[in-house]
């Protein structure tokens, strides 16, 4: 299990609304890293989905956990992910190779959006 954890919006330290500041504030951040993927501009926040079709570098950063599984269990809620009932989360926590700013790779945890995606085309 990654004790990692790939962060591309509102979870990070410095964009953190008040409802997880007290979470986020219990990760370490080691630096700057990329995921295939493409990112999408949700409004209020962004999601990103990985499928095999079109994909680009996602950047974000990566942050350790700490060992309090509270920490995790919190981060879970406020992305809505449900373990029980995936189908019905807003996000889905999984493992996913990371790139950092050095070029190694780390599995990380990533939450990815789980909902159809609405967009629109003008």
């Amino acid at each position: 299990m990654p004790h990692h954890l790939f962060v591309y919006g509102t979870l990070h330290s410095d964009r953190a609304p008040a409802e997880i500041a007290h979470a986020v504030r219990h990760l370490r951040e080691l630096g700057p890293g990329t995921l295939r993927g493409t990112r999408y501009d949700l409004g209020e926040y962004p999601g990103v989905v990985i499928h095999s079709g079109h994909s680009e570098e996602v950047a974000g950063t990566v942050f350790a956990l700490p060992d309090d599984p509270a920490i995790l269990a919190a981060l879970d809620r406020y992305e809505d992910y449900r373990p029980s009932d995936l189908d019905s989360s807003l996000f889905v926590r999984t493992q996913h190779a990371v790139t950092m700013a050095d070029g190694t790779t780390i599995e990380c945890w990533v939450y990815l959006y789980n909902q159809p995606l609405r967009i629109k085309f003008e």
